[in-house]
């Protein structure tokens, strides 16, 4: 059987198509089951082919009835047209996901053709897992600082007068730093989810990217690292960049982070002008590397997926994933490599852009 993508275009056949197909004569016979079909119910075609499709295909629902009893495609009402997309049962307890149509040559007619779809549920599980690694992982980073925020809010709460002005502004500032921290743990969230969406706005305007740098660096400084750790190469003066400054602050602040949290000795930022080519405009990367015990190469290639974590030195694994939505949707590149000493180097390139380009 073969099925036309449309008049004067290349056909494609049964077999080519992702999901498992059943189509069944006048008679309830099966007339074409095809190689995905085959792969879901464990059944080869020639025994499939000529049979009652009932015994073919021997669906329960979840409460165990069988399928075929309850629809009753060739004995049921005339005016339906099928059965939506549901949850089912093969012999065994396999789950598929299972979708039907009736051809009738016209309305209220005899079922001539039933075309069965089958569906494994294995895409649908593995997002289920996502989202409740999601869960757990939102629900174990707030735990902390929630805990934190109301621990002292209760006990000055209580025992105000206890305190003195010194302790009070401790506890308030350990207060406004877990409120920063779950502030950016929604922030990431938000972000995920517009990343996934094809939703992420970006609100460009002139950015130094070399200020930038220098700025993130100066205030992991302040934070309490040596400034010693920190080593940055910026050999000339840029021209601003076309980008979305509270976006670039997110990627060069998740790089920075990384490097200090996860590597080990110096980190270095190196910038660069990109020379344009054939394949890219001219642009601007931004190295950032330290000379920690790196990633390991069969590791690199989810560094950017969700959940990814280099150590056990907490976090979210949200981070990267972050930072590569955010620079492709600037219409960059973001890769990982192994850096001089030995260390994680992560480098991202951003399109010049002009006011024009961004119209």
């Amino acid at each position: 059987m073969d099925i036309a993508a449309g008049a004067g275009q290349l056909d494609l056949h049964q077999d080519d198509l992702p999901d498992g197909l059943v189509v069944a004569d006048r008679l309830g016979l099966v007339c074409c089951f095809n190689a995905e079909a085959a792969r879901l119910t464990g059944r080869p075609p020639a025994a499939a082919l000529g049979r009652p499709i009932g015994s073919v295909l021997p669906l329960e629902d979840p409460d165990g009835r069988p399928w075929w009893c309850v629809t009753s495609p060739y004995r049921g009402l005339a005016t339906r047209s099928g059965q939506p997309e549901r949850n089912l049962l093969l012999p065994g307890g396999r789950e598929v996901l299972v979708c039907a149509r009736y051809v009738r040559d016209h309305p209220g007619g005899p079922v001539r053709r039933l075309v069965v779809t089958l569906r494994g549920t294995d895409a649908r599980q593995r997002s289920e897992r996502s989202e409740a690694e999601l869960i757990a992982t939102v629900a174990h980073e707030l735990r902390s600082p929630l805990t934190s925020v109301k621990g002292f809010t209760a006990t000055l709460l209580d025992k105000w007068d206890r305190f003195t002005d010194e302790q009070k502004r401790l506890m308030m500032q350990t207060v406004d730093g877990d409120a920063d921290r779950i502030t950016r743990l929604i922030t990431e969230l938000l972000d995920v989810s517009r990343i996934d969406s094809g939703r992420l706005e970006l609100r460009r305007q002139l950015v130094r990217l070399d200020e930038a740098i220098r700025r993130h660096v100066k205030t992991l400084v302040n934070g309490g690292y040596q400034a010693e750790r920190f080593e940055v190469r910026i050999d000339e003066q840029f021209p601003g960049l076309w980008a979305d400054p509270d976006k670039i602050d997110q990627v060069l602040g998740n790089l920075l982070e990384n490097a200090v949290r996860h590597g080990e000795g110096t980190v270095t930022i190196e910038m660069h002008r990109v020379p344009p080519s054939r394949t890219r405009q001219e642009g601007t990367a931004v190295t950032v590397s330290d000379e920690g015990p790196g990633i390991p190469e069969e590791a690199m290639h989810r560094v950017f997926t969700r959940f990814w974590r280099g150590s056990d030195r907490g976090g979210t694994g949200l981070g990267l994933y972050i930072v590569k939505g955010i620079v492709e949707a600037h219409g960059g590149t973001v890769t990982v490599g192994r850096s001089a000493g030995g260390g994680a180097r992560f480098r991202f390139i951003l399109p010049a852009g002009t006011p024009a380009f961004l119209a």
